[in-house]
C-alpha cells in the first residue's frame, strides 16, 4: 500500500489547476448572493382548549349512531338459492404426455463458466498489478 500511496501523492502533485478570472468572479458572486436562513417561528394553535373534547364526543356519537342503525335494522330477505341441473355435455379426456424438466444441467454449466471467468479475471488482475508495481 505504501507504493500505491506514494504514487498517488506524486500524481496529485503533478496536477496543476487554475481558475479563470471569469469563473472566479462568478463564484464570488454566488457566495455573496447567499443569505443565512432565518429561523421560523412556530405558529400558535388557534383552536380553543375544549376542541379536543368536542371532537372526541362527536366521534363517539357518530360511532354509536352507526352501531344502533346496523343493530336495529332487521335481517334482510334472503334470496332463494337456485340449484342448476348438472351439465350433460361430455368433456373429452386429454391424455397428457409429461416429461420432467431438467433444470440443473444448464445452471451447473453456467456456474462452471462463471468460475472460469473469475479465474481469468483474477489472473489478468494479478498480471496488471505486477506490471504496475
Amino acid at each position: 500500500m505504501d507504493k500505491l500511496a506514494k504514487r498517488l501523492r506524486e500524481d496529485a502533485d503533478l496536477i496543476d489547476v487554475s481558475i479563470s478570472p471569469e469563473m472566479e468572479t462568478r463564484i464570488r458572486a454566488s457566495i455573496a448572493g447567499v443569505r443565512p436562513e432565518t429561523p421560523r417561528v412556530r405558529a400558535e394553535s388557534v383552536r380553543p382548549p375544549w376542541f379536543w373534547w368536542a371532537s372526541s364526543l362527536t366521534g363517539f356519537a357518530a360511532a354509536a349512531a352507526v352501531v344502533l342503525i346496523v343493530n336495529l335494522r332487521g335481517p334482510g330477505e334472503i334470496p332463494p338459492r337456485v340449484v342448476q341441473a348438472p351439465s350433460t355435455i361430455d368433456v373429452p379426456v386429454v391424455e397428457w404426455r409429461l416429461r420432467p424438466a431438467v433444470l440443473t444441467s444448464p445452471l451447473e454449466e453456467e456456474y462452471a463458466d462463471l468460475q472460469a471467468d473469475l479465474r481469468k479475471a483474477e489472473q489478468l488482475l494479478r498480471q496488471d498489478i505486477e506490471a504496475l508495481f
